[in-house]
């Protein structure tokens, strides 16, 4: 992708989801319906970012929060880990918009301009080319609500008041939605994944921070997140806590996912 292209096209369709519209459609949907959830709005959400075969199911109980809501969110924050390129700080995209087999997602350049200053922000297109930990979040997104605009940042090394920074900049109202991007651990057994997830879960969910890398890929978006939520009050909940070995790989070397929900006081 180069910088004078105005979308950034889906880099995973027919990888970590289905390419056709049609059938990714009805895969989100009958994900959603296998997961249920009842609760009130949140202000942010921490989902996984796998192939949906394997998290699927985790990240349709996040979305789940947002029926209802299709009208009232008309921004989304959304903040993930780069998998492939090296990078300090936090990375926009200079494009216009994201595709996905579902349609365009505008970027919100009024929003976005808010934060470009920010020493820790800078742009790169090459960072947001072939990552996956946002994409797979936008057909939930693009299912739930009706007209929406995206900041999507891919988060390198960063301290987490750097994040929060960020954050808080974006922070808004009730239209703005913050999304982060996250696995749990990856490749132990079954048995002990789940002790290790557990006890990381642990950490969240009472705003115990730094979560290390080991424990979350997403590590560095969590902890600018939570460093926001302690300041605010924010109350978290957990959702979902499985493991790929629940879904559709083997016991022997599994991938956590852990689903959370966090509301204002």
């Amino acid at each position: 992708m180069t910088a004078n292209l105005s979308r950034r096209p889906a880099a995973v369709a027919g990888l970590f989801y289905p390419e056709d519209a049609a059938e990714l459609r009805a895969l989100v949907r009958r994900l959603l319906a296998e997961n249920p959830l009842q609760g009130p709005a949140p202000k942010a959400l921490i989902a996984p970012h796998a192939g949906y075969l394997y998290s699927g199911p985790i990240a349709a109980r996040a979305y789940n929060a947002l029926k209802g809501l299709g009208e009232a969110i008309r921004r989304v924050v959304l903040l993930g880990p780069v998998h492939r390129v090296a990078l300090r700080g936090l990375a926009l995209p200079s494009v216009e918009s994201f595709r996905t087999p579902l349609g365009d997602i505008p970027l919100d350049r009024k929003a976005i301009t808010r934060i470009e200053g920010l020493p820790q922000v800078g742009t790169s297109d090459h960072a947001h080319q072939l990552e996956h930990s946002l994409e797979v979040h936008l057909p939930f997104l693009q299912t739930l609500l009706n007209e929406f605009t995206l900041v999507p940042l891919v988060v390198g090394w960063a301290q987490p008041q750097e994040v929060a920074q960020v954050l808080e900049t974006l922070w808004g109202g009730k239209e703005t939605l913050v999304i982060i991007s996250s696995d749990l651990s990856h490749y132990h057994a079954y048995d002990l994944a789940r002790q290790l997830d557990e006890d990381t879960a642990r950490h969240l969910e009472t705003l115990r921070i730094p979560i290390k890398e080991h424990q979350a890929c997403g590590a560095i978006p969590i902890n600018g997140l939570l460093t926001v939520a302690r300041v605010r009050k924010l109350r978290v909940q957990r959702l979902d806590l499985r493991n790929s070995g629940d879904t559709a790989g083997t016991p022997e070397r599994v991938v956590g996912y852990g689903a959370w929900a966090l509301y204002a006081a």
